[in-house]
């Protein structure tokens, strides 16, 4: 999903050739997108559905939870979602084969609580439209009880008993699993655990950024990383 100005058409460009190069057979790539200037023809851009939220609210991803909806464009079968700032750094045929009905990445910080990070998860489109619906029908209370779309997604999704996680190390943190434990990180320049498959950049930091060795004010610092050239291109 693309909406607003924050990540340009270049960050769908290079997802899709991430994809391309690192997922066997053939796939349909969709952007749920308002703005599909300069996005590669074999991204297919779609509107993203309606979703009433107050004017003004702080982003805390909402939008996304219009992926559950009942009909997303006439779209069927297993999807698997992307964040447009994730570097996928192995092959990824594995998330589609994994079972489960919903998997999602077991939040690194707090373990000990259910939460997802909604960076990559997986669904059969059309499957869990009451997500959408519970959402629609209660948000003013969910938003001022749970910080994100995240939260409630996977609250009401663990209450219904279909919560999976992907393998530990399939998606790592780049500010947790990458960058070296201080004071390391001041001499050692970031690496790909073993194991991973996509790199997951939540916070401030994104895939230029680490490549440069820009901090953006992220308290855990880190040296650049020119590899991240070698999977973040088209």
């Amino acid at each position: 999903m693309k909406w607003g100005t924050k990540y340009g058409p270049e960050y769908v460009n290079r997802l899709y050739a991430m994809v391309r190069r690192h997922l066997r057979g053939e796939f349909r790539f969709v952007c749920l997108t308002d703005r599909s200037e300069g996005i590669r023809a074999e991204v297919q851009c779609l509107p993203i559905p309606p979703l009433a939220l107050p004017p003004g609210i702080p982003e805390r991803g909402w939008t996304k939870l219009t992926t559950f909806s009942p009909d997303l464009h006439g779209l069927q079968g297993t999807a698997l979602f992307l964040d447009l700032d994730v570097v996928i750094v192995d092959d990824i045929t594995p998330f589609f084969e994994v079972p489960g009905e919903f998997l999602i990445i077991h939040d690194w910080k707090r373990p000990w609580r259910i939460t997802g990070n909604s960076s990559v998860y997986r669904w059969r489109i059309g499957a869990h439209d009451d997500v959408l619906s519970e959402f629609l029908a209660t948000q003013e209370d969910v938003r001022q009880r749970l910080r994100n779309e995240q939260a409630f997604l996977s609250e009401v999704l663990h209450r219904q008993g279909k919560l999976s996680y992907w393998p530990a190390d399939w998606c790592a943190s780049w500010k947790y699993h990458c960058i070296p434990r201080f004071p390391l990180n001041f001499v050692q320049p970031p690496h790909i655990p073993k194991g991973a498959r996509i790199l997951i950049f939540h916070g401030v930091v994104n895939p230029p950024d680490a490549l440069a060795g820009r901090s953006n004010g992220n308290w855990r610092k880190a040296r650049p990383a020119p590899w991240i050239a070698d999977h973040w291109h088209e």
